[in-house]
């Protein structure tokens, strides 16, 4: 055998023996590459149906964005910016469109980090589609909640007169039964 064999043999060896190890850690890296991308756009697909309301899948998807979309700065600053306009407590008319406007900012910044800088738009993300019957059964839900509202105060406050009435005329009747005790 020459040395030319020799070599060739053992290139051969070590080709037979590291082209497995090497394939699984490139498919270990592809799988693991394709599972990001496919919770980036989970999150993404779930804000974009949701940009006309709220929804448990919603809420879910913005409390792990700094988790999924961590190697990206321009997603978490927005996410941050929009985060901070939702703390907003009894938000007035300009208060509300800068959430929609921070909302529709963190939108589109996920839209960049998932490739699709020039196909969703800025005008696409801001015109959701929204039947008009969804609408008003969206604000009649609303009205019904705030009615609900309204009269439970009002039953707490009633509850609260009650008991403040109660409370008083207690210690007249202790008094008028130590009186007919003398």
């Amino acid at each position: 055998m020459t040395i030319f064999e020799i070599i060739m043999t053992i290139l051969n060896l070590i080709a037979v023996l590291l082209i497995p190890v090497v394939a699984v850690f490139v498919g270990q890296y592809l799988q693991e590459r394709a599972q990001r991308r496919k919770d980036k756009m989970d999150i993404f697909k779930t804000l974009m149906i949701n940009r006309v309301g709220w929804s448990v899948e919603s809420t879910r998807a913005m409390n792990i964005i700094d988790i999924v979309f961590s190697d990206d700065k321009n997603v978490r600053q927005a996410w941050s910016e929009y985060y901070h306009a939702l703390c907003v407590k009894d938000p007035d008319e300009i208060q509300l469109k800068q959430m929609q406007q921070a909302q529709d900012k963190l939108l589109e910044k996920m839209a960049i980090s998932l490739g699709y800088k020039d196909k969703i738009t800025w005008e696409t993300i801001q015109n959701p589609y929204v039947p008009k019957g969804m609408m008003e059964a969206m604000d009649q839900q609303q009205i019904i909640q705030k009615g609900q509202t309204e009269l439970a105060k009002v039953a707490g406050a009633f509850a609260q007169m009650i008991n403040t009435n109660a409370a008083n005329q207690a210690p007249n009747r202790q008094e008028d039964n130590s009186h007919a005790n003398t």
